[in-house]
């Protein structure tokens, strides 16, 4: 198609080109961090000043504060994109903290579900304008935190805090279900990390809250349906027809609080978790994906070790359970770092 002097133009100006130089990580986490230290220090000087300010100056300060990061961002994007997000970022967050402000300046009725959903509104708006993901991984956190915030005001007399620790646990499953192959986006690998983080704690707390104590009403019911509902309707948008597969967190999840009431040695409940550890690894095999192995295997050590703190400790002698313990730390933990390695092995040239 071309000429030998042709081919060899191209050569000369391919190579006079300059490379792309990635970003690197240290410069990423500089940008994350001095945006946060930033913001944290802006924060810090208004709240040393805020009582020898009028109302005025306190609002004029709320909005200065809020729009000043969006404003340097926009300045940044072009030359310094990781800087721009960063600012974006920190302007968001900055933006509860001016919703909350603005309450206290006007001595606005207090409900503060209200506040953290039009910070979630924001957050949105903001993603929906930049299409950046650290805005959608803000929006996946804080709607939760609305919800929740919703039904602990709602049952304050009756602290019937359960919906909330199994809805938290059945999203934390989608989100960590979030990531499918090697081209997934930057905020599908977010939601994964968040998932991934909160899985543990939540199914924790989900275990101790108790089963029997169910009200017989409407908004319980009504409560219920959005806590399993709603990850469902997350993984149906993040996976499709493979949302089909979190159904069973969901099953999951709402097999832990009745195993907990009436078992006072809790075998079922650890017996449970291991069935949950076991399944977490295997759909992690399934689709390969390294991260749901590894925390399939780490959720199994951490029910065996809790199991033998809990119920066979105490059956034995203090040099007794020691010994036990070494066996256990060493032994066990061999034993499920080979297996761990050997599943990953097998679904390595395909995960990330």
């Amino acid at each position: 198609m071309i000429d030998d002097g042709a081919a060899e133009r191209i050569r000369e100006f391919e190579a006079g080109r300059a490379q792309p130089q990635g970003m690197r990580w240290p410069i990423v986490m500089a940008s994350a961090l001095g945006a946060l230290l930033l913001g944290a220090g802006v924060l810090l000087f208004v709240s040393a000043h805020w009582d020898e300010l009028s109302a005025f100056w306190r609002m004029m300060l709320v909005l200065l504060m809020v729009g000043f990061f969006h404003a340097a961002a926009v300045g940044a994007s072009g030359r310094f994109d990781s800087l721009a997000v960063a600012l974006h970022t920190v302007g968001t967050i900055t933006l509860g903290a001016g919703i909350a402000l603005t309450g206290q300046i006007f001595n606005l009725n207090e409900h503060w579900p209200s506040a953290i959903l039009l910070w979630a509104v924001g957050a949105a708006i903001a993603w929906a304008l930049l299409g950046h993901w650290t805005q959608g991984a803000l929006v996946a956190i804080m709607v939760p935190c609305w919800l929740a915030g919703e039904w602990t005001v709602h049952v304050e007399t009756m602290r019937y805090m359960l919906p909330i620790s199994a809805g938290v646990c059945a999203l934390a499953f989608t989100y960590l279900s979030a990531r499918r192959g090697a081209n997934d986006s930057t905020l599908r690998k977010a939601l994964c990390w968040i998932g991934g983080l909160a899985l543990l704690p939540a199914a924790a707390i989900t275990s101790v809250d108790r089963w029997t104590y169910l009200p017989q009403r409407t908004d319980v019911v009504i409560a219920w349906v959005v806590a399993m509902l709603l990850p469902l309707a997350v993984a149906y948008l993040l996976r499709g027809r493979d949302a089909v597969w979190n159904l069973l967190t969901i099953v999951w999840t709402l097999g832990l609080p009745p195993l907990s009431d009436g078992h006072p040695d809790r075998v079922a409940v650890y017996a449970w978790f291991a069935l949950g550890s076991v399944g977490l690894a295997a759909w992690g095999i399934r689709e390969a994906r390294a991260e749901r192995v590894n925390l399939g295997i780490a959720g199994f050590a951490i029910t065996v070790l809790a199991f033998y703190f809990s119920s066979v400790m105490d059956m034995l002698g203090r040099s007794a359970s020691l010994i036990g313990l070494g066996i256990l730390f060493l032994g066990g933990g061999w034993l499920l770092e080979r297996t761990r390695r050997r599943l990953i092995a097998q679904l390595r040239p395909e995960a990330v």
